[in-house]
């Protein structure tokens, strides 16, 4: 069963540096999701401010209010935000403790590691409760290194990449592995980032939280038990940034280490600047495609979208636009659904049709 869960994303819930709480909220499969805290969005339904259709799951003001209104305290508090900043501020930490003192494990994404931190080891200790830090990557012993038996692996591997950070990346990538798995193929999932592992995702790693020597070697090793213990028919990658970000490097690792052999790219339109990096302006379609291309010597087979500050006339105006233009197949898995890009799959690797049993 999975235990309950109360998800913190105050002031972020449905923004960008709420994702974690945005994609728990979409798929757990560790966790059920007892409520969500953010007082900007205090008395409406998290389905209904995320994706406009009610899911049950209420929102509440703060930590007090949620454990008043809860028939049950959950077992768990989850840090739902991803911010730049990737430390807690002094209240976030107050917040932290009395969550501790209610008895409730705290199940951190950010870099701070709450394990390693002596007041909150001795409030965990003093409450019996469990303190998880989701980017604390394993010694370096345990870690693996480049092998390159990833290049023995005949399982098609498809990439989800994007243009910026918080692009829906992972989304797409769930939503697309469930339109296959509704054909009856067998679909893998490598999770890159802290949402994926929180979500209990099987397979995969903090790209972001691994020493730069060890993130080809995690990722091949993830893809690799993937393939020999689910023997999947397709295999699915999530990205990570983007690999023209001048911030991050865990795209080039992705590739490096997965070896995918066909790639969809997200892009938000309305988006100017990279999020997060308001000096760094967004890159284009074609230059993004070209890069992906030429890095990786794979093909870039569809496109699809981020429909932030979009109505639906501009998403379809956008989707007819962007196929004119690239001619890739385009769409918005979350208004249009993935059958285009089922199809696309489909073309791409056509040893699949034949192992559709549905």
């Amino acid at each position: 069963m999975k235990e309950k869960a109360l998800v913190y994303c105050e002031g972020h819930f449905g923004d960008t540096d709420g994702k974690t709480a945005n994609g728990l909220i979409r798929r757990s499969q560790k966790y059920q999701v007892a409520c969500v805290v953010d007082s900007t969005h205090y008395g409406m339904d998290a389905g209904k401010v995320l994706d406009g259709t009610e899911n049950g799951i209420p929102i509440y003001r703060d930590l007090g209010d949620a454990v008043n209104k809860l028939s049950e305290l959950p077992k768990y508090f989850i840090y739902g935000i991803a911010p730049k900043d990737t430390y807690l501020s002094s209240d976030e930490r107050r917040i932290f403790l009395k969550a501790i003192s209610m008895g409730m494990n705290i199940v951190n994404g950010l870099h701070e590691f709450i394990s390693e931190d002596t007041e909150f080891k001795r409030e965990a200790k003093r409450y019996d409760v469990k303190l998880y830090d989701i980017r604390k990557p394993l010694a370096n012993r345990y870690l693996h290194l480049f092998t390159g038996d990833i290049l023995k692996v005949k399982t098609p591997k498809l990439a989800i990449f994007g243009t910026d950070c918080a692009v829906g990346k992972r989304t797409t990538a769930m939503l697309l592995i469930q339109a296959l798995k509704e054909q009856g193929l067998r679909a893998s999932f490598i999770g890159t980032g802290q949402t994926a592992l929180i979500q209990g995702e099987k397979y995969g790693i903090a790209m972001d939280a691994i020493p730069s020597e060890f993130m080809t070697g995690e990722l091949e090793n993830a893809v690799m038990e993937a393939d020999i213990h689910e023997k999947p028919d397709i295999i699915i990658l999530e990205g990570q940034g983007s690999l023209s970000h001048q911030a991050f490097v865990s795209s080039c690792a992705i590739i490096r280490g997965g070896r995918p052999d066909a790639f969809i790219l997200q892009h938000p339109p309305t988006r100017k600047q990279r999020i997060d990096f308001n000096y760094l302006k967004m890159p284009t379609i074609n230059s993004e495609i070209k890069l992906i291309e030429g890095f990786s010597q794979s093909k870039v087979i569809a496109l699809t979208l981020n429909h932030e500050g979009m109505g639906n006339e501009a998403i379809k105006e956008t989707i007819k636009t962007y196929e004119h233009e690239y001619h890739l197949p385009t769409t918005d898995v979350l208004t249009h659904g993935c059958n285009k890009l089922v199809k696309t799959v489909l073309k791409t690797f056509p040893e699949l049709k034949e192992k559709i049993t549905l």
